[in-house]
């Protein structure tokens, strides 16, 4: 290197750790340790929560190729990532996952495919198994085909309980994941029979988190708080009794708790994802948030996105904290919560989590509470998941449904 250009790295890094709140990469000794690869938005289903971009129809045209993601996996693995999430959409629409599952075995990650089943075969499923795929999670949605076909808007029900006999089979640990809302909640002690019935070794209730089509969707889906507290008992009733041996995750909601989550366990601390179409983020959601360029994997080297970028820099650490976070005693547990659920809510991203008590913001939480509970607003038909209504979302033709919010969730 020569000296000027040592000079002009110097300045480089100088800038960035000014635009980042002082915080410079250097300042920095994580490693990411789990990348997700988002590696279609393309999905069979229209589930009324997930968490994908409402505008995700503009990121469907430019997905990475093969060679690309194999690449990312390599670079990843470099920085010392070690478990490997292969999700979606609905990852199997591509016919390359066998290329990743190989080569993510070869460079000794542990991996881990999360579908809705659609599109897995004998043939797939076998040949995931010789590749060396370490685990599958399987969503399921209720215990009624009713409800199922519904929340989701396809009809999948029987498909679901075929690929979850697939799975068993095959040897791998059974582990489903149900997303929990206002439709299924009240069918908690049934789901769980049904897990065991369908020899689950693990199960995750994921109480929705209101980002992306959920968030549209709020009023339709959020349970009453005294739901969520039934629910939480019935789970902990299943753990503790010895003779049930599957493992029960029971991820509180957001909503209901007056502390925030660590988000991610913290921004760029330990989470990376590579999106559909290669832009590296920090969090699900992160492109939500204002002035901010994420780094893109075609551009940029995922060294780069994690060590350098002001976009990863921007909120590690807590030099970027406002009142009452500052100050707070609990800042280190919690480091003021969710930037993203921040601006959406209060369009502040550099506010409290509103869901935090000492938030100035709490006030928008509670009123979310009390329109859940306002029939005219749960009787709003749901927008569904579909690539109609992402257009519509980008098209400004559902602002009736977004205008509360900072950002297109």
């Amino acid at each position: 290197m020569t000296q000027a250009s040592l000079g002009e790295s110097v300045v480089q890094k100088t800038v960035q750790a000014q635009q980042n709140n002082g915080v410079a990469a250097s300042a920095t000794h994580t490693q990411p340790l789990w990348l997700l690869a988002e590696v279609t938005y393309r999905c069979p289903l229209h589930c009324a929560f997930c968490y994908n971009p409402t505008d995700y129809d503009k990121h469907t045209q430019n997905e990475l190729t093969t060679e690309q993601w194999l690449q990312a996996l390599r670079d990843a693995r470099k920085l010392g990532a070690l478990q490997l999430g292969i999700s979606g959409g609905e990852p199997l629409l591509r016919d390359d996952i066998e290329d990743i599952v190989v080569e993510a075995k070869k460079l000794g990650y542990y991996s881990n495919l999360i579908t809705s089943g659609v599109g897995l075969t004998e043939k797939r499923i076998q040949a995931f198994k010789e590749g060396g795929l370490d685990h599958i999670q399987l969503s399921m949605h209720d215990i009624t085909e009713e409800i199922n076909n519904f929340i989701t808007n396809t009809k999948t029900f029987e498909l679901k309980k075929k690929v979850a006999a697939m799975i068993k089979n095959h040897g791998y640990p059974m582990v489903l994941n149900v997303v929990i809302h206002r439709y299924n909640i009240g069918h908690l002690r049934e789901i769980l029979d049904m897990a065991e019935a369908l020899g689950a070794d693990y199960i995750e209730l994921a109480n929705t988190q209101y980002y992306g089509w959920s968030l549209v969707n709020r009023s339709q889906l959020m349970p009453t708080k005294e739901q969520v507290d039934e629910a939480e008992a019935i789970a902990n009733e299943f753990r503790a009794n010895p003779n049930n041996k599957m493992k029960v995750f029971f991820v509180v909601p957001d909503y209901f708790s007056d502390r925030p989550k660590k988000c991610m366990n913290g921004w760029g601390e330990v989470f990376m994802i590579v999106t559909a179409n290669g832009d590296v983020l920090p969090c699900h959601s992160a492109r939500v948030l204002p002035n901010m360029t994420f780094p893109n994997v075609r551009d940029d080297g995922l060294a780069y996105a994690w060590q350098d970028s002001p976009a990863f820099n921007k909120y590690r650490g807590d030099a970027w904290m406002k009142e009452p976070c500052r100050s707070c005693s609990e800042k280190e547990n919690d480091l003021g919560g969710c930037r993203c659920q921040a601006f959406l809510l209060s369009g502040d991203a550099e506010a409290a989590d509103p869901v935090c008590s000492k938030s100035p913001h709490r006030h928008l939480i509670d009123q979310a509470i009390i329109d859940s509970r306002n029939p005219q607003a749960v009787a709003q038909p749901i927008v569904f998941r579909n690539d109609k209504n992402s257009k519509k979302i980008l098209a400004g033709e559902l602002d009736d449904r977004v205008k509360a919010f900072h950002a297109v969730p």
